[in-house]
């Protein structure tokens, strides 16, 4: 595996390559939920030669003013030898300085409807950081297919639009979310829980699951409603709430838009997902479960 550190650099090399880039971005920490995107990577440019290509970059921009930017694990020298293990052929990890050699005036700013609920109604201005720092670095890499973990569902659908309404031509797919044999969802912070904490966290995995099993129910019975899946929300979040979790949201939402669901939609079994973000001593964790 090549290591790169600028954009010149990085060009140089792919220049070289017989297909456009299958690309991974991060923000380094890796855990085995980016190596299996970065595997999957390696399966789906192999017939074509296509390189995989990894970034590793803390991105200030997504980061709000009292969040976790300075004290974000950097592990550069780690993460590299799983990259090269999980069979990428280029790491592209740029210094700040390289990748905004000047205030980054220019912005990607998506739409309210969008980037304003859920994650964004908590977190202001962080799908601005994120398009922004994700369509540079696809300016950057020039891939054909781009690769994205489904545990930031939002973040997800947010870069699949953004895409799409710029006219870019590159395939964005979902990687599936990998959880600890508990249910836990893998996630880089992760490693902020102390022993006690890991042990409660599995909670907020089966709070989805509960939600999920009686959606199911409910359906069977003829009995979903938005009352019912009101109801559902509300009890997971005293749920968590009761064991000392600092709920932001347990919402029940449409896949194709994140949007409440209408009696219509739940009528139609129209494709859902619950979601939740919850704080478990100074951790936030966030994940997802499709339905």
């Amino acid at each position: 595996m090549k290591t790169v550190h600028t954009i010149k650099e990085l060009r140089e090399h792919l220049d070289q390559a017989p297909a456009r880039p299958v690309f991974v971005p991060t923000m380094g920490n890796l855990h085995e939920g980016h190596l299996a995107l970065v595997r999957r990577a390696r399966e789906l440019g192999a017939p074509k030669g296509a390189p995989v290509v990894a970034s590793i970059f803390v991105n200030r921009l997504q980061f709000g003013p009292n969040e976790d930017f300075d004290t974000y694990p950097r592990t550069l020298e780690r993460d590299a030898q799983l990259l090269a293990q999980a069979g990428c052929d280029v790491l592209f990890a740029p210094s700040e300085a390289e990748l905004y050699p000047q205030p980054q005036g220019y912005k990607v700013v998506p739409p309210t409807e969008l980037a304003d609920i859920l994650e964004g109604a908590f977190r202001p201005g962080f799908f601005t950081g994120v398009c922004t720092v994700v369509h540079k670095l696809f300016n950057i890499v020039q891939p054909g297919t781009a690769i994205f973990g489904k545990k930031d569902y939002q973040q997800l659908m947010v870069l699949r639009n953004m895409v799409q309404q710029m006219g870019l031509p590159i395939e964005v797919l979902g990687g599936e979310t990998l959880r600890a044999d508990d249910g836990l969802a893998l996630s880089s912070r992760n490693g902020y829980l102390s022993p006690a904490e890991r042990s409660e966290a599995v909670q907020l995995s089966a709070a989805l699951r509960r939600v999920q099993e009686a959606v199911v129910a409910q359906r069977a019975a003829g009995g979903l409603s938005p009352d019912s899946l009101a109801l559902l929300e509300q009890q997971a979040m005293a749920t968590l709430a009761s064991r000392g979790w600092k709920p932001d949201y347990v919402l029940v939402r449409r896949q194709r838009d994140l949007l409440v669901p209408t009696a219509q939609d739940l009528a139609a079994q129209a494709p859902l997902v619950v979601l939740t973000a919850a704080r478990l001593g100074s951790t936030r964790l966030i994940d997802n479960l499709e339905l």
